[in-house]
């Protein structure tokens, strides 16, 4: 009840959490919508109204210059022409009046400045070409020039007056502002909603699928729909959660099978003993010798477990040296010739000399390769061959234990490395088998540094290739 509780409390806590994260990245979105949408409407709104003022100074000016144009046709001259610069100066549209620049005669006389000490002189010819020439029934009868931008003092505008056509714009204007940026913060809203669900529903998933496992489900597996970091995330957890199933399921088999080869040496030790003890046997050397042999294959198999525990420990202990390649396999052939001989089997070595020496440790190595050739007698017939070969590659020396045995099935080759695997099992417990022989080599060889494969096909014999790093 304990644990139930804890785990309700635990899915509680991790949903309020994933909750939280939805509630964190909708805010996050909101909030930078928000920023958007008033640092959007904040320039576009001051940009807006600058450009509206500039373009009612530009209509005043151009008004202005009409309007001098019209003095001169009323009056025939530029007399009184001061008193029409203070009315167009003072307009209540200026908050602050600008400097409207300076009036010049037909013959390019200054009649009028922002400067009085300049009237009387003549403009420049360049400023000439740059001012606007003031035309009375098709004859130039003057010229203003307004100031650069940036050289005099720009006018500050006094807010339009309510009603008024300028007022109306701006406000058209700024409502439509204001009403972009609450839709532009709604949208965000919605979509950082919608993108924060989508976030957070593959993690909703995992955390369940988690759960899942730690309750005993090893191999539950998850929707892979994504194809960024969480689709990666929900792959590699698949992977694992499948590689857990295995490992709990070899761990099943291999406890099975330490059980049963533990159980059957035991059994017969057991047996005799006890009918030696009752004195209903007496002792014979064939009963000793059967009890021996059964006691040696209790020894091998604790012997196994305890290298294939210190290889996965990764403390195998190696004294590596320079080794020829051709001595280990001669050293493997002469150990196993007299097997050979009197199962009528032809066993060589072909190695050509001067092969680049492999740093070993010639006794584990012996072992590797003693477990091949083993196998390989195993299951070659009478009148077969077995050939013990290396060859030299780029860095690395490839050592071949080649067969014309059964071979292996498709089926059985892809777990033929695998601890307690057995190809032909009924043959292989009558023989004492444990089934680790080939597990060891591969942890062997792969705490060299090196790497072991088979390639083999049914009736066609079997070869394995250990491929070590030459010295």
């Amino acid at each position: 009840m304990g644990s139930v509780t804890v785990l309700l409390t635990s899915h509680s806590g991790a949903k309020m959490r994933l909750r939280s994260i939805t509630l964190k990245l909708t805010l996050a979105f909101l909030f930078v919508g928000l920023m958007g949408a008033a640092l959007i409407a904040f320039f576009v709104g001051a940009r807006t109204e600058r450009e509206f003022d500039r373009f009612v100074l530009d209509q005043h000016q151009a008004d202005f210059i009409a309007a001098l144009s019209d003095h001169y046709r009323l009056n025939g001259s530029w007399q009184g022409i001061g008193d029409l610069l203070e009315q167009n100066r003072y307009s209540r549209r200026w908050k602050k009046p600008p400097l409207f620049g300076t009036l010049v005669d037909a013959e390019g006389t200054i009649l009028l400045a922002g400067q009085p000490h300049l009237i009387g002189q003549r403009l420049s010819p360049g400023d000439l070409e740059r001012a606007i020439p003031l035309e009375v029934d098709g004859n130039i009868v003057g010229y203003f020039t307004f100031p650069p931008s940036g050289t005099f003092q720009e006018p500050v505008f006094n807010p339009p007056e309510p009603g008024s056509a300028e007022a109306a714009f701006l406000r058209s204007v700024n409502r439509a502002i204001i009403l972009s940026a609450l839709g532009g913060a709604v949208a965000a809203l919605a979509l950082g909603a919608f993108l924060a669900r989508t976030l957070t529903r593959p993690i909703r998933e995992l955390t369940a699928a988690t759960q899942m496992v730690a309750r005993g489900e090893l191999g539950y597996q998850v929707n892979v729909k994504a194809k960024d970091e969480l689709g990666d995330l929900a792959a590699s957890f698949n992977q694992m959660s499948a590689d857990l199933e295995q490992a709990n399921k070899l761990r099943r088999q291999m406890t099975a099978d330490i059980a049963h080869d533990l159980r059957t040496p035991l059994s017969i030790i057991l047996g005799y003993t006890e009918a030696l003890s009752d004195g209903k046997f007496q002792g014979t050397p064939e009963i000793y010798e059967v009890m021996h042999k059964e006691a040696q294959h209790l020894s091998h198999l604790v012997e196994d477990l305890r290298t294939l525990s210190l290889a996965d420990a990764g403390e195998l202990k190696l004294v590596r040296r320079p080794v020829a390649p051709q001595a280990l396999l001669e050293s493997t052939a002469s150990a196993h010739r007299a097997q050979a001989l009197q199962s009528q089997i032809d066993l060589a070595v072909e190695a050509a000399p001067g092969l680049p020496l492999v740093e070993v440790d010639p006794d584990r190595m012996a072992q590797v390769l003693g477990n091949l050739v083993s196998n390989a007698l195993r299951y070659t017939p009478a009148q077969g061959q077995i050939t013990l070969s290396a060859q030299a590659n780029e860095h690395t020396v490839c050592l071949r234990v080649q067969d014309t045995g059964a071979g292996i099935a498709p089926a059985d080759a892809p777990h033929i490395f695998d601890r307690f695997y057995r190809a032909d099992k009924p043959r292989q417990r009558q023989e004492g088998e444990s089934g680790l022989g080939l597990a060891i080599a591969k942890s062997i060889v792969e705490a060299h540094g090196g790497a072991i494969s088979v390639e083999s096909a049914p009736g066609a014999g079997a070869a394995f290739t250990i491929t070590l790093k030459t010295v």
